[in-house]
């Protein structure tokens, strides 16, 4: 167990004070491998965890409170105080324990659902990239150590107090800390002068803890810049933790304050009435919680008035002569319309649907998130790692008038050996041939193909080879060594051959962005990495990091030797070409023009067009030493210096394969009624290509109509330049936006908006937080995201995967579908025993007191014990076969749609008019209307024919709950035909029979009658009735009447398509649609994972062919499917808007 008390671990003086020399002997560690694993466990065994005390979830006596309050349990509370005031101390005492469990139940489940959403919040908590044994590790800010070596980048959260030994160009937002509102820049020397003197500092109590310039501090974001440190301070004992410790602050919301002198003389009352209504509010449940929770709050009010209105209508019935029977009968009414177990099944199916999503690698940290996902129509999705493998390589270099490398048979992004470098002469890109009478690469994306490739076409590729004559294998030159200078260095990522943990045998190990991983890689191969340059002599002196608004980066190095220093720069294509004044190196410069420029462009759009990212690399020599003067100048004013004028020196074209599972997710979207959207910061030509790849937009755009199919692609630049009404007025919004921008994001939420979607909107980057602060359902990456944007979205996905969202979304919609399931069961079941109740109002007794059909315990044993169970299995409900083939749900209504509510009524009037009739035939058919007397109260052998007729009620409503619960599995389809993909004849058993608690819940509970009904005592005393015998025929009969009844209604909603405006419209906007994403073809790509590629040879298909086998059958295919016969004809275009036609 870890202790509570802080060990001493620290420095022998502040590390600020000291060398990084002296911080890392005394914490012993190494800054070149940070700590190893022996010294972790140690540390780990003797430091808390690195976490604030204090916080954390709600208290315990708070969820009582929560649970006391509860409208439900109110009323449950007024009955048990009349029944005690009226000496039934049975019903009493029943009423008081049915309080008690219910309360303890809802207590423990939420409890445990506030444990459980901590965790997974700390799944989702600011991390930290740490050095260990040599390795980057990313790890939660939790197990952070004193000692460990902390790499930080722009977006991080500082996850401990760190003394800093590398920076480069870092700054630190500390404004939580120290107020101070500029992000402040950070520096490694020990050399911190004492304010307002010029003499260094010595002791700690010298210098702020703003002016301790190499020192992090923890819970600080880097706002930009990179940087390293070593860890001083963690948990309570780092600064942040300090003033936690003697603080503790309370946030009021605005318009409460009570000053008036501030504010004016009016405000104390103002603020007074706002903190009673937050308080009445809160307690209420009517103001916190998911929107949900806030429904059914207000659900349980609405009830408990209506509780109020039915005891009312019982007293006057009775004229508001309120005996002892009257209020009894007034508290039956009042329990009768309260689904006293609702609480608790929401409860316990939220649980249940964070740890299925959990398994499926999405972490919630909002539970309002839970039930937003089964609305989602549009997700807006990044392109590089979620949609794509994120796995990279370098397939094209194109140098000016040098010519073209290419790298082949390269399957492992992390090692440079493999695969081979072949170079072309240079050439200008060649246009497709004239000859051809269909162009096949303008159908095709052409993006390496291998599944997707007409028959003519792979024969003509087959016969030219590989390979052509003017290639030949590349060697390192005079002209290809200053872009491997520039892509090695420009760059953060690091490539290592290294010992396998636990044996002999070495890897390529690699840390970083993975487009710099590729390009690393890419150097390694004619060993010409950052680490061979840096040990020649090379030495950084700046860094302008990449902004995702401008696009590149550059870095500054002092070459060996003395020579003028180098720029070097890296990014988009256009960006860096408008900063160039020279093209090519060595001899081939020259200066650059309109011409050479567009021939840039040409053959950036020929990579573009094969699926590459394509990115640019230049550089410059810089005029002398280049010296970094601090106060001269802004930031951007020194980048605008050093990026102009700069020297083009090629194109790099990197390709990113589509992830397997991709195409198949976005075709199950689109039977959902959920469009994709990709929103990327590649070229246009390369989003369109991968775009038509996995499916979002056709191959052959000829399919659809022009305005719609110059709607569809968009540069983020020609988006931003449009009006909103612009925007309005497209037919289609733009399904792939490149060169995305932040503001993009924002703009693109918006717009669908205003169009009335509900969107999911993915993002990884601190610019990110706002768009996905604002999307209905912010998804955060877990793996390449930032802490800012972490802690800005409801959702995080651990693998950063496209088909983690639709597994949500598939989760979302069965956890929504279950919640409807059980509530119309609930629901259902109070207005039967309502309608019962109400109608029993007429059955007077020779005294003139109704004689209830029901007693209060009755009610409240179907309640609590008859409809909970079977709930509890309705919310784990699989889901069903087309839970993926429906359109979202509509927020407006949410779980309370029209349907459910029309059912509700239906269902509820069947039972209750089922049961009554019952009591009036054993009542009135049988026994000539003999009441007895006082039969509310006690058994007499005047009131067997009452007793006789509330036991068979009692079975009879029982039956019909439990019976129900099979037949709302589906709220359409029939129970004897849940599955139309069963080939049995009969599969009902086998239906009900696949939720085994559900099943045994409601077979458990239909035998539970019997001793109820008949055990001496129970029945007379508690229950208030008696056994029966030839009864059982009519509650038999009832049940299958009932059945029949709900099958009649499913069959009637079926045939004349009731309460299907959204499935009508999903299906008619099938019928015409030109854009059926992930339909536009049915091939595979030959660019599955990379993972796999190298187990091709070995590889089986489910029918016992291998893949070759396969590839081989479709070579011999005369033709491949086209777009056009998997698309619908194209109708003539009406008025219809967009959304209805795409």
């Amino acid at each position: 167990m870890a202790p509570t008390k802080q060990p001493d671990h620290r420095t022998d003086r502040h590390p600020f004070l000291l060398s990084v020399e002296d911080v890392a002997n005394q914490l012993g560690v190494s800054i070149e491998t940070g700590l190893t694993a022996r010294k972790v466990a140690e540390l780990q065994q003797t430091c808390p965890p690195n976490e604030l005390v204090g916080g954390g979830g709600i208290a315990w006596y708070k969820i009582l409170i929560k649970q006391i309050s509860n409208a439900m349990i109110l009323v449950l509370f007024f009955a048990m105080a009349l029944s005690f005031g009226v000496g039934d101390m049975v019903e009493g005492g029943v009423l008081a324990a049915v309080i008690v469990l219910n309360c303890s139940i809802g207590f423990y489940q939420e409890f445990q659902a506030e444990q459980k959403m901590e965790s997974l919040r700390a799944l989702s908590s600011p991390s930290a990239a740490v050095l260990r044994d040599g390795k980057v590790d990313v790890i939660p800010s939790a197990e952070v150590v004193p000692g460990d070596i902390v790499i930080l980048k722009t977006g991080d959260t500082v996850p401990a107090d760190l003394r800093l030994f590398e920076t480069m160009n870092l700054y630190c937002d500390e404004k939580s800390l120290t107020g101070e509102a500029e992000p402040v820049e950070k520096t490694t020397e020990s050399n911190i002068i004492i304010p307002g003197t010029e003499k260094l500092a010595t002791e700690e109590g010298e210098v702020g803890i703003g002016d301790r310039f190499n020192m992090a501090y923890s819970t600080t974001t880097v706002t930009k810049g990179r940087g390293r440190g070593i860890v001083s301070s963690t948990g309570m004992a780092t600064e942040v933790g300090k003033i936690a410790a003697s603080t503790t602050r309370k946030q009021r919301k605005a318009g409460r304050s009570m000053n008036y002198k501030k504010y004016g003389k009016s405000q104390p009352i103002k603020g007074l009435s706002r903190r009673i209504y937050d308080f009445v509010g809160k307690f209420l449940g009517l103001t916190e919680g998911t929107p949900l929770q806030r429904k059914l709050s207000k659900l349980a009010y609405i009830l408990l008035g209506c509780a109020i209105l039915l005891a009312i209508v019982v007293f006057g019935v009775n004229k508001f002569h309120v005996t002892d029977e009257v209020a009894i009968y007034a508290i039956s009414t009042g329990i009768a319309i309260i689904p006293e177990s609702l609480i608790a099944v929401l409860t316990i199916t939220m649980v249940v649907g964070m740890t299925v999503m959990r398994k499926a690698n999405v972490v919630v940290r909002d539970l309002s998130a839970l039930e937003a996902l089964g609305g989602v129509t549009n997700i807006c999705s990044d392109k590089t790692g979620t949609l794509t493998q994120g796995a990279m390589i370098v397939k094209k270099v194109w140098l000016p008038k040098v010519g073209i490398y290419t790298v082949n048979n390269s399957m492992d992004p992390n090692d440079p050996t493999q695969g081979t470098v072949s170079k072309a002469r240079d050439s200008a890109p060649m246009p497709a041939k004239t000859e051809e009478t269909i162009d096949y690469d303008q159908q095709r994306s052409a993006v390496a193909l291998k599944f997707d490739i007409p028959a003519e076409k792979a024969l003509k590729d087959q016969q030219s080879g590989t390979q052509t004559s003017t290639e030949e294998d590349a060697v390192l030159g005079p002209n290809l060594e200053p872009f491997l200078e520039a892509v090695a260095l420009c760059n953060l990522a690091t490539v290592k051959l290294e010992h396998v943990e636990g044996g002999d045998e070495k890897k390529w190990q690699t840390t970083g962005e993975p487009t710099e991983i590729a390009l690393q890689v890419f150097a390694h191969r004619f060993a010409r990495g950052k680490k061979q340059f840096l040990a020649q002599g090379w030495k950084q002196v700046a860094e302008f990091p990449f902004d995702s608004s401008i696009k590149r980066m550059s870095v500054v190095y002092h070459p060996p030797g003395g020579k003028p220093s180098m720029v070097f720069t890296k990014g988009a294509v256009e960006r860096i070409l408008d900063f160039c004044t020279t093209i090519g190196t060595g001899s081939n410069n020259e200066p650059i023009n309109d011409e050479l420029k567009k021939h840039i462009m040409d053959q950036m759009d020929v990579l573009a067009g094969q699926g590459q990212r394509v990115l640019a690399v230049a550089a410059k020599v810089w005029d002398g030493i280049f010296h970094l003067e601090k106060g001269k100048g802004s930031d951007d004013e020194l980048r605008a210096e050093v990026e102009q004028d700069l020297t083009f020196v090629g194109l790099v074209g990197i390709y990113d394969p589509p992830r397997d599972e991709t195409k198949g997710s976005i075709r199950e979207c689109s039977e959902a009624g959920i469009k994709v959207h990709m929103l990327t910061g590649d070229h246009p030509a390369t989003a369109t290509a991968i775009a038509k790849e996995i499916g979002i937009i056709p191959r052959n755009m000829g399919q659809l109509s022009p305005d719609v199919a110059n709607a569809i692609v968009q540069k983020a630049t020609d988006f931003d330049k449009m009006t909103e009404a612009e925007i309005d007025a497209l037919p289609e919004l733009p399904l792939v936006i490149a060169r995305c921008a932040p503001d993009t994001k924002t703009r693109m939420i918006e717009a669908l908006r205003r169009r009335g979607k509900f969107m999911a909107m993915t993002g990884d980057g601190v610019n990110d937080a706002p768009s996905l602060s604002s999307a209905d359902v912010g998804i955060a990456m877990g793996l390449a995201g930032s802490d800012v944007a972490k802690g800005a979205a409801k959702i995080v996905l651990t693998d950063d995967k496209f088909d983690s969202i639709v597994a949500a979304i598939r989760e979302g919609r069965r956890m929504f579908s279950n919640i409807q399931k059980f509530i119309l069961h609930l629901l259902s079941s109070n207005v039967g025993e309502v309608i019962l109740l109400i109608a029993g109002l007429g059955f007077q007794d020779g005294t003139g007191f109704s004689v209830f059909p029901l007693s209060p315990l009755q009610i409240l044993w179907i309640n609590m014990i008859t409809s909970s169970f079977p709930a509890f299995g309705l919310g784990k409900e699989k889901a069903s076969f087309d839970i993926m083939r429906r359109p979202p749900h509509n927020i407006k209504w949410g779980v309370f749609t029209p349907q459910i509510m029309v059912d509700m009524m239906v269902y509820g009037v069947i039972m209750g008019t089922i049961t009554l009739l019952t009591f009036v035939i054993i009542i009135y058919g049988v026994n000539d209307g003999n009441l007895g007397h006082d039969c509310n109260r006690f058994y007499s052998d005047d009131c067997k024919p009452v007793f006789r007729a509330r036991a068979t009620v009692f079975a009879e409503l029982t039956w019909l709950i439990l019976i129900s619960a099979w037949e709302y599995k589906s709220i359409r389809r029939s129970m004897f035909s849940l599955d139309p993909n069963s080939e049995s004849r009969f599969p009902l058993f086998k239906d009900v029979y696949e939720n085994k608690f559900l099943f045994w819940a409601v077979v458990i509970g239909a035998l539970s009658v019997f001793p109820a009904v008949y055990i001496p005592g129970l029945n007379t005393v508690v229950f208030k009735h008696i056994g029966i015998t030839w009864e059982w025929g009519l509650a038999f009969g009832a049940v299958i009447l009932f059945v029949f009844g709900i099958e009649v209604w499913k069959y009637i909603k079926r045939t004349y398509h009731l309460f299907e405006e959204g499935e009508e419209d999903v299906n008619t906007d099938r019928r015409k649609l030109r854009l059926r994403q992930g339909f536009f073809t049915m091939a595979k790509s030959r660019t599955s994972s990379i993972g796999s590629m190298s187990r091709r040879n070995t590889e089986r298909s489910a029918d016992g062919n291998s893949i070759h086998e396969k590839v081989a059958d479709i070579g011999r295919m005369g033709s491949t499917p086209t777009t056009r016969s998997l698309l619908n004809k194209q109708e003539t275009r009406t008025d219809r808007s967009a959304d209805e036609q795409v």
